[in-house]
């Protein structure tokens, strides 16, 4: 068996019982700023920047209800959700020029939800050889480059 090692995760789920209320319903009742990481909210659904990369440009998309059951979602925040989804995607090529994505729902605890009583989808840009020797021989992740540079980018590029 292998093992995957991602030990600058721990930061996250060391704290993700402490919080209070939902990370998702926080930020939906507040404007975008690079403090809180909301890039765009529309009507039924937002995108931020997730503030425990697995890659530069990590992005997540959640419905503003807090919702925890994707059959639960309605027509209309689905919808919301396909469109930032998209509109992530068209961004994300333009300012980073990934190769590829990985687009991922962890649904429920045991599924590998941090926050589990809101869904919300993960959109991950990937580039050839972005897994390096540094996780492998240092337990180690290498993120390039400061969230708060990586917001600014594509917020603008968003505006």
């Amino acid at each position: 068996m292998k093992v995957l090692w991602a030990p600058w995760r721990m930061v996250y789920l060391s704290r993700v019982d402490e919080e209070k209320t939902c990370l998702f319903c926080r930020v939906a009742e507040q404007a975008p700023s690079p403090e809180n990481l909301l890039l765009v909210k529309t009507d039924h659904a937002l995108l931020m920047l997730n503030k425990f990369p697995y890659n530069s440009g990590h992005l997540m998309v959640a419905p503003l209800r807090h919702v925890a059951r994707y059959e639960d979602l309605r027509d209309e925040e689905l919808l919301a959700m396909d469109h930032l989804t998209q509109k992530a995607l068209r961004v994300l090529r333009e300012v980073f020029s990934p190769h590829a994505f990985n687009l991922g729902m962890n649904l429920g605890r045991i599924a590998g939800a941090g926050i589990d009583q809101h869904l919300h989808l993960h959109i991950v840009p990937r580039w050839q050889g972005d897994t390096n020797f540094m996780p492998v021989i240092a337990d180690t992740k290498v993120i390039p480059e400061a969230l708060e540079a990586t917001y600014v980018r594509l917020k603008d590029a968003l505006t």
